[in-house]
Formats: C-alpha cells, sequence, structure tokens
C-alpha cells in the first residue's frame, strides 16, 4: 500500500509553538488530532506519526529542525516509501497571504518561504503540493522577521481556528482525489 506524507513547516521549541511562522504544525497538529494519528514518535530531526485515515497510510511529519533545514526530512520520506513528490504535501505560513486564508498549489517557487525552499532544493523541483496558511503582513512598519516570529493575538488564532475545517476538506481532497483545483 503507497504511503502519503504530510508535513507541517515550523519551529522547533516552546517558545515558537503560538507563532505565525508555525501555522503549518498548529494545523498539522488539528489534523492529528483529526485523523487520531498522533506524533508521538521521534528521532532527532523530526517528529512524527503514523496511520491510516479512511483507509489511507499517512505519515504526519513535523520536522525538529528549524525551518531553513526543513528539507532535512527528504531522505528519510523516501526511505518510508513516500512516492515523491506526488504523494507529499507540505503545509506552510505565508505572510502575502491574508489572515486564515488558504491557497493550494501543486508546483511553484517557495515564494521567499525558507523552509519549502530547502525542501524544494532536497526534491530537486518544484513540484510538490503545498497548502500555504495566510498569517496576514507586518503593520507600522514591523520587522516581517519579528513579524512571523511573534505569537498569535487571541483574535488571529479564533480566525485560524475558523480557517481549520476548511484545510480538513483540502487534505481530504488531496488524499481522495487525482488532483484538486489550485486556489
Amino acid at each position: 500500500m503507497a504511503i502519503k506524507a504530510i508535513v507541517g513547516l515550523g519551529n522547533p521549541g516552546r517558545e515558537y509553538e503560538r507563532t505565525r511562522h508555525n501555522a503549518g504544525k498548529i494545523f498539522l497538529d488539528s489534523l492529528a488530532e483529526r485523523v487520531k494519528i498522533p506524533l508521538n514518535q521521534k528521532k532527532s530531526s523530526m517528529q512524527w506519526g503514523e496511520g491510516e485515515w479512511k483507509g489511507e497510510k499517512l505519515l504526519l511529519v513535523f520536522p525538529l529542525t528549524y525551518m531553513n533545514l526543513s528539507g532535512k526530512v527528504v531522505p528519510w520520506l523516501r526511505m518510508k516509501n513516500v512516492l515523491l513528490p506526488e504523494d507529499l504535501l507540505v503545509i506552510l505560513d505565508d505572510m502575502d497571504i491574508p489572515l486564515g486564508t488558504l491557497r493550494y498549489r501543486e508546483k511553484g517557487k517557495s515564494g521567499g518561504q525558507k523552509g519549502l525552499a530547502s525542501i524544494i532544493e532536497a526534491l530537486g523541483g518544484d513540484r510538490l503540493s503545498r497548502v500555504r496558511i495566510g498569517i496576514g503582513r507586518p503593520i507600522n512598519g514591523q520587522n516581517p522577521s519579528d513579524y512571523v516570529l511573534g505569537t498569535l493575538h487571541p483574535e488571529e488564532r479564533i480566525i485560524l481556528e475558523k480557517s481549520q475545517q476548511p484545510f480538513f476538506d483540502l487534505v481530504d481532497r488531496w488524499l481522495f482525489s487525482n488532483g484538486i483545483k489550485e486556489s
């Protein structure tokens, strides 16, 4: 049976848990809870869970490297017999998209997102499915780095929570169809 992998990007450590840059990890955790596949396995460079959802064998993966080294999971995914890039979905934050907006693509550049750039480099090409989660832009001249590493405000968390059901629907369409329309 083929195995599909969903990789949520973010930075490891408690200080990053509720930051905008960890939107990929936040949504991965919600997905893990929904499909009842806990991220309970760990090695030095990643945390993961393995199980089945509606008959599909599934790996949920969070790289324990910093964002710009996320591509280190690619050789491990190959060892786990994930057909790359076809059976890989990456979840990441994007500050060029309004807060809570989801955008699905099957190919394309990294858009400056260093975690995605690392995975694209490790794969040797940009044909991979990804869901970008909008975190909005910094305001009042705030440094973009400070913004993405800043803690989500309660209002922002509420908006992201409202995006979770559409995210689950999008993941299901990715898992169970021969492709979905890019948005």
